[in-house]
């Protein structure tokens, strides 16, 4: 029978299991301060709040916090004009007109501010006491693929990613919250994390929402990690299944 809640145990063993090089870190947003967690002491940007994370630090974060105004703008906080007129990204000459800057903004997804989100809250696995509304991860490319097709394995539903070159943190945190499908980068593209080196380039960011969490697990724990096809026997497996099915064992 599918697990059809948070399972901090059966994700622990289960990601042990996958020997990511980084603590998977749960993230979860909130309208007031988390019980039993303490409030960030320093100030930073929402995407360093990641590495302290992996740090082992488990803290929760208000608007105070926050020295990017990236962060506040995708929790649905006040902004200067300039960033969505698009002034900003054009003097940072990631984009090649104001025009262009502005369109960004038509595509970063970002709470509205009725939800009156104020405090955000990161955990690694191990010491996490809330129920996450978004598992993170960290991974290599041959463990991202065994996680993709965890979530695809009882579904069928495709893999897809989405990012934009600024303000990448609301593609990891906001819209995966917001839509309920995972979503993942790849690190070192996208402005802000890269010029603040927060993790080095060419690994996967992966962003879990809680609602696909208990299939997940359940689907790591029960499919093959390693198809019989990449097996050594693997030839012999796929002409035997094709010989079983009437095809050419050949083809």
């Amino acid at each position: 029978m599918e697990p059809t809640a948070w399972d901090p145990l059966g994700w622990k063993e289960i990601l042990k299991r996958l020997n990511l090089e980084a603590p998977p870190v749960g993230v979860s947003f909130f309208i007031k301060p988390p019980e039993g967690v303490s409030r960030l002491e320093d100030n930073m940007r929402l995407c360093e709040m990641l590495k302290r994370s992996h740090e082992g630090h488990a803290f929760y974060a208000d608007p105070e916090n926050h020295t990017c105004d990236a962060g506040l703008y995708i929790m649905g906080k006040d902004v200067p004009s300039v960033y969505t007129t698009g002034e900003y990204g054009a003097g940072l000459q990631i984009f090649n007109h104001t025009r262009v800057a502005r369109r960004i903004y038509d595509f970063i997804p970002k709470f509205d501010a009725e939800r009156n989100i104020r405090y955000v809250a990161f955990s690694p696995l191990d010491k996490l006491t809330f129920d996450p509304d978004l598992l993170v991860l960290v991974a290599q490319v041959d463990q991202t693929e065994i996680l993709l097709r965890a979530m695809s394995y009882s579904t069928g539903s495709p893999w897809t990613s989405k990012y934009t070159s600024v303000i990448g943190c609301a593609w990891i945190y906001i819209y995966p919250y917001l839509t309920g499908e995972l979503n993942y980068a790849v690190t070192g593209l996208s402005f802000g994390m890269r010029a603040k080196k927060v993790l080095k380039p060419g690994l996967q960011l992966i962003s879990i929402p809680y609602i696909l969490l208990p299939a997940m697990l359940h689907n790591l724990k029960t499919m093959p990690w390693v198809l019989p096809s990449f097996q050594p026997d693997g030839d012999e497996f796929r002409k035997r299944l094709r010989t079983q099915l009437g095809l050419d064992p050949n083809r």
